[in-house]
Order: C-alpha cells, then sequence, then structure tokens
C-alpha cells in the first residue's frame, strides 16, 4: 500500500506527465502552423510518449491500492520564437520533469518504499533518453543556422521518428 505522502506525490507527477502531453501537442501545433510537419510529427510522437508515462503511473498507483486523482491541466504555450525556442523550451521542460523524478526517488528512500524506488528506476533511465534527445534536436537547428536547406533536412529527420510504447512491467 502506498503512503497517502506517495500516492499524492505520484498524483502530481501524474499531472505533469499529462501536462507533458499537453505542451508537446501544443509545439505540434506551432511547428504545423510554421509549415514544419516533420517538427509536428517529433511532437506528436512525444505526445504519445508522455501520455504513455501517465498510463504507467497511474496503472501503478492503482497496483499498490492507492487512489488516482485527476486535476485540471495547466494550459501550455501556444507559440515560440523559432524551432529551436521550441526545442529549448522542451529541453527545460524535460529537465524539469527529471528533477521530478528524482524527487519521487528521493521520498521512496526517505520512506522505506523499496517497491516505487524500483518502480522510479525506469523512468530515471527514461529521462536520460528524453533529454539527449531534445538535445539531439537542439544541436541539429544550432548546425543549420536557420538555413532552409538545412531545417528542410532537420524537418525531414524529425518526421521520420515513430513511437514505441514502453514494455509494460
Amino acid at each position: 500500500m502506498l503512503s497517502e505522502k506517495m500516492q499524492n506525490a505520484l498524483n502530481s507527477q501524474i499531472n505533469k506527465e499529462i501536462y507533458s502531453s499537453y505542451l508537446y501537442l501544443a509545439m505540434s501545433m506551432y511547428f504545423e502552423a510554421e509549415d514544419l510537419a516533420g517538427a509536428a510529427s517529433w511532437m506528436r510522437t512525444q505526445v504519445l510518449e508522455e501520455m504513455s508515462h501517465a498510463d504507467k503511473f497511474m496503472s501503478y498507483v492503482n497496483e499498490r491500492g492507492g487512489r488516482v486523482f485527476l486535476e485540471a491541466i495547466e494550459k501550455p504555450a501556444v507559440s515560440w520564437e523559432s524551432p529551436l525556442d521550441a526545442f529549448n523550451g522542451a529541453l527545460d521542460h524535460e529537465r524539469f520533469i527529471s528533477a521530478s523524478i528524482n524527487d519521487l526517488v528521493s521520498l521512496a528512500r526517505e520512506e522505506k518504499d523499496f517497491m516505487s524506488d524500483n518502480f522510479f528506476q525506469w523512468f530515471v533511465a527514461e529521462q536520460v533518453e528524453e533529454e539527449a534527445s531534445v538535445s539531439e534536436v537542439i544541436r541539429m537547428f544550432k548546425l543549420a543556422g536557420g538555413a532552409g536547406g538545412g531545417l528542410l533536412m532537420i524537418d525531414r529527420e524529425l518526421g521520420s521518428r515513430v513511437f514505441t510504447p514502453p514494455a509494460t512491467n
């Protein structure tokens, strides 16, 4: 059984994961408006990934006899200065999520909740991948330097990303 403090922390994380999905959907719509279909597709893939994370957390809460309480989702930004600015925002957000996951691990260890600690390790590894993935896109945009041909190539590359659901445990 989850402690009340852990259940509340998990519910907060669920909200953050759903917000992440909502933020990336807003970014996808921004890229659509900017005629960057590949970047829009990349973000749509990210939407699915974030919702799968929320689902994984919700399943865990239920498996541990807790209760999921869905709260209001904050409105995300809807425009950015440039594609690079949008991806910098995505990286900042992923770093925020990484810090939140680290806080969950700390809470689990403080409460000697080894089951939750074990569960959170998947997310710790996932956040390394999330930050690296966004950082790579930022690197590509910086190398292109706003050049039309470079942006076209990056957009094509981003459009090739596909969603792979995480393995269920």
